[in-house]
């Protein structure tokens, strides 16, 4: 099985395909997975960007085939993600509403240990259009371990040096996606390098391999290598994986300027 792409050092490893069909033919087993899957939002909604109101269809990725189709889809790429977790490996799951309840579901058939929920809460986020409901602020991350026996890596001193020499909770505020993370293209689902670079630094150490199934425009990847992790991605979409491959490039370049831009690593340099 050819990669996409390859990076130097080995570090960046991108396939395309269907993520249940790839997964499974990989080498060796992943210390973390961090996957944002599809929320199935892509049925016609609204919503606003840059003070537009924009429809929210992403592609055909994102379309909703049904509660039942959609509930067998997550089923089966936590499966086979399992299969490829170390024992004590743990992953992480985006997602709304839309999708995450049966995340969950899943998880917990197939015999996950669901660790922690945590909301990432937006600190600005776009308004509803109807104003028939609360604005939407917030995103759910699953966070659960392959076994219910074998104990995970957490990095909990670290995690409090972060939070002020206290215990983190599991709401986490930050921004949506800043300028310079879109510079090589923009992913209509992109989420904030800093969000996964906590996820990363709380349950790996340097050298630690991380998956990420849904890998869209790579941030799992640069978030991964700019703290001294080995990534592949896998992504059914050309044009995402060569947005992928601009930032990784990029990365080379300003891999000290982003260090700075992001809260956690800054904390860390101290």
């Amino acid at each position: 099985m050819l990669p996409y792409y390859k990076s130097d050092g080995n570090d960046f490893v991108l396939y395309r395909g269907d993520c249940r069909d790839i997964v499974t033919n990989l080498d060796g087993h992943f210390d973390m997975i961090f996957a944002d899957p599809p929320y199935f939002l892509s049925n016609g909604g609204m919503s606003v960007h840059s003070g537009r109101a924009v429809c929210v269809n992403k592609g055909n990725w994102d379309k909703s085939n049904g509660h039942a189709e959609d509930s067998a889809f997550n089923y089966d790429w936590l499966r086979i993600c399992r299969e490829k977790l170390s024992d004590a490996g743990t992953i992480w799951v985006c997602g709304t509403f839309h999708n995450i309840f049966s995340v969950a579901s899943a998880l917990t058939e197939l015999d996950y240990r669901i660790l922690n929920a945590i909301t990432w809460q937006k600190t600005s986020p776009p308004p509803n259009l109807s104003c028939r409901f609360f604005t939407h602020s917030t995103e759910v991350v699953l966070w659960a371990r392959k076994s219910k026996r074998v104990p995970h890596c957490f990095n909990y001193g670290l995690m409090r040096k972060i939070a002020g020499n206290r215990q983190m909770t599991d709401v986490w505020r930050m921004p949506a996606i800043a300028p310079w993370e879109k510079t090589c293209g923009r992913h209509p689902t992109q989420k904030p390098l800093a969000l996964v670079v906590r996820a990363i630094l709380a349950c790996t150490n340097k050298g630690a391999r991380i998956l990420d199934p849904f890998m869209g425009s790579g941030t799992t990847g640069i978030a991964a290598n700019l703290v001294g992790r080995l990534f592949v991605g896998i992504d059914s979409e050309r044009s995402y994986l060569d947005m992928a491959v601009r930032r990784r490039l990029e990365l080379e370049r300003v891999r000290s300027e982003w260090s700075k831009k992001i809260a956690d690593l800054r904390i860390l340099d101290e």
